[in-house]
């Protein structure tokens, strides 16, 4: 029976791998393993823990203060001695982490065939996001099978040059996982959270971490969200906040003494879909949540200049903010006190899944090796 490895090591790529895995052991002809690269340690587990996934290798790459080049050095060299002793017929990769794009050149070096899933995503900026737009182009010409994840995606695959036979339109397995999450009962750690998410007061949801937000950018942001704190003292702000000490003394600083602001440590996955089901507003400069909060009715406002994630711009439920002070706190009040704004976002279409893709990745990568037939692609998208 095949042997399918799915290798990762963020919490992001726990979440969109979920999924599959569990479309993979449900496949009569498939064996699928996993291994774990363990940047994010606590996260990573608490997803794995969620979804019952037991890692059969445990790479715990994480190396505090590693750079990126550190990093990617000991991810290779360590996947490479993995995939050399294990030998597995197909090695699967999700997103454009640095450990991604490893894993998927380690896999090259040994000659075993590479699935991208969420392939195809692009801003057209290689510094943004960064470094992850250059990790998902250079994992493109090394895979056999590109996952996408709308048809957007797919025609940024077509034209580079990838083979249109190698693609197949799965939608996103971030609704899965998150229609999965939603289906669990939770209970929060932090108790300021979770009688908030249980009261069903509105409140805004926050994030903010990313590398290039960092400095004077991130300052601006979220400076923006506390002119909007005084602004409506009634509005509560949950910021759960990224471990990165860069990210977390911006935070700290400017929310300082603004009581109706609970900052707090990360959310579990589980806990943020909760809380994401139950927020007002969405402010942030992830990715994942661009596609996750769409599908729950929620409006995004996107703390970045450029997103690989156009469809929901398309759609509207989604708009790009920038970081600028001023933009931000007069987005964020537009949505907050123009009911007509909000409902043409929160109504939106969702065009990034409908809960089906683990089962066409699965398939497809059945297909790659002889073993059935792909399944219909994914209709909904831009």
């Amino acid at each position: 029976m095949p042997r399918i490895m799915t290798i990762y090591g963020t919490r992001p790529e726990a979440i969109k791998m979920a999924p599959l895995i569990g479309a993979l052991r449900e496949h009569p002809d498939l064996q699928p393993t996993v291994a774990v690269t363990g940047q994010h340690r606590e996260m990573l587990d608490q997803v794995n823990d969620l979804f019952g996934i037991v890692p059969d290798h445990d790479l715990d790459l994480m190396l505090h203060g590693a750079t990126l080049p550190q990093l990617s050095a000991r991810a290779l060299l360590a996947t490479s001695e993995l995939l050399e002793e294990t030998r597995p017929d197909v090695v699967v990769v999700q997103g454009d982490t640095s450990s991604a794009f490893v894993a998927a050149l380690a896999a090259f070096y040994q000659r075993v065939p590479v699935v991208h899933l969420e392939a195809g995503l692009r801003t057209g900026d290689i510094y943004s996001p960064f470094p992850e737009e250059v990790n998902r182009r250079l994992t493109a010409p090394i895979a056999t099978l590109h996952l996408a994840p709308t048809p957007t995606s797919r025609r940024n695959l077509e034209r580079e040059g990838v083979d249109p036979v190698s693609i197949t339109v799965t939608g996103n397995t971030v609704i899965d996982a998150l229609r999965t999450a939603l289906r669990m009962p939770i209970d929060f750690e932090d108790g300021r959270v979770g009688a908030l998410v249980l009261s069903g007061a509105p409140f805004l949801l926050v994030t903010s971490h990313r590398r290039e937000s960092w400095g004077q950018r991130m300052e601006e942001a979220m400076a923006a969200l506390r002119d909007v704190a005084q602004r409506h003292p009634e509005l509560q702000i949950v910021l759960p906040m990224h471990r990165n000490a860069i990210v977390r003394e911006v935070i700290e600083e400017v929310f300082h003494g603004v009581a109706q602001v609970i900052l707090t440590d990360p959310l579990s996955y589980h806990e943020f879909a909760h809380a994401l089901q139950a927020c007002r507003l969405v402010v942030t400069d992830s990715g994942g949540v661009q596609e996750e909060a769409p599908s729950l009715g929620k409006p995004v406002l996107v703390m970045r200049d450029t997103t690989e994630r156009p469809e929901a711009v398309v759609a509207g439920t989604v708009k790009l903010v920038g970081t600028d002070r001023e933009v931000v706190r007069e987005e964020t009040l537009r949505l907050l006190e123009d009911d007509e704004a909000y409902q043409a976002m929160a109504n939106a279409t969702n065009p990034y899944g409908d809960g089906q893709a683990g089962v066409r990745g699965a398939a497809a990568i059945g297909h790659l090796l002889g073993l059935g037939e792909r399944l219909p692609e994914f209709a909904g998208g831009l």
